[in-house]
Formats: C-alpha cells, sequence, structure tokens
C-alpha cells in the first residue's frame, strides 16, 4: 500500500490533515458544551481522549507541510481551518446561528491571511 504522502501532493496533504484535526480539536473544545449536565471531570476525560487523535493528525500534517510551507504559513492555515470547522460546528452542532460581524471578523483575519501567503 502506497504512503500517504505519495498519494496525495505535499501543498494539499497538510491541509487535508489540519480538517481532520480541528474537527476532533473543535470537538475536544466545544463538544462537552451540549452536555452541560455531565460532569466536568468527565467532559475534561473525554475531551483529552480526543485531543489525542487531533494531535496524531496536527503534527504530522506540520511535520509533512514544512517541507513546503513556512511555519507562520502553516500557522496561518490552521486559524483560518480552524475558524471554517469552527463556523460550520457552531451551526450544525450547537445551534448557534453565526451573524454578519462574525463572518466580518472571520473575512477580517482571512484578509490577514493572504498577507501571509504573499510576498509584497
Amino acid at each position: 500500500m502506497p504512503a500517504l504522502t505519495s498519494l496525495i501532493p505535499p501543498q494539499i496533504l497538510p491541509i487535508v490533515m489540519l480538517f481532520a484535526s480541528n474537527v476532533f480539536m473543535t470537538f475536544a473544545w466545544y463538544g462537552h458544551l451540549k452536555h452541560k449536565s455531565a460532569p466536568l471531570a468527565l467532559a475534561i476525560l473525554a475531551s483529552w481522549g480526543i485531543a489525542f487523535f487531533e494531535y496524531c493528525l496536527a503534527v504530522p500534517a506540520n511535520r509533512f507541510g514544512s517541507e513546503v510551507y513556512s511555519a507562520a504559513q502553516l500557522k496561518t492555515m490552521q486559524e483560518v481551518i480552524t475558524l471554517i470547522v469552527f463556523a460550520g460546528f457552531s451551526v450544525l452542532y450547537l445551534k448557534e446561528p453565526l451573524g454578519w460581524n462574525h463572518l466580518l471578523g472571520f473575512a477580517f483575519i482571512s484578509a490577514g491571511a493572504f498577507f501571509i501567503f504573499h510576498k509584497f
């Protein structure tokens, strides 16, 4: 079986892995908000368990990504991906609407990402 790194282009692999990683991270950090009656200690332990899988994806994503992206670019990608995943999670899982102010704030962060990836 070919290695994952030979199946997906090196520019795309870290993005795919960071998306998957952020799904786990978002559930680890915010999934318990739907179960506020559960003991906090249980929420913490469950979050740690979920976060393990996030790290299993994020660490190699950054290792593979460092071959084609700078650390600043990888961090910027991660932040933008986090916002995309969180926006979907907030609306679909937590049933919390996103307002125009959220979208405007996300747009400003994305504009900042533009400058990280372009040299002037």
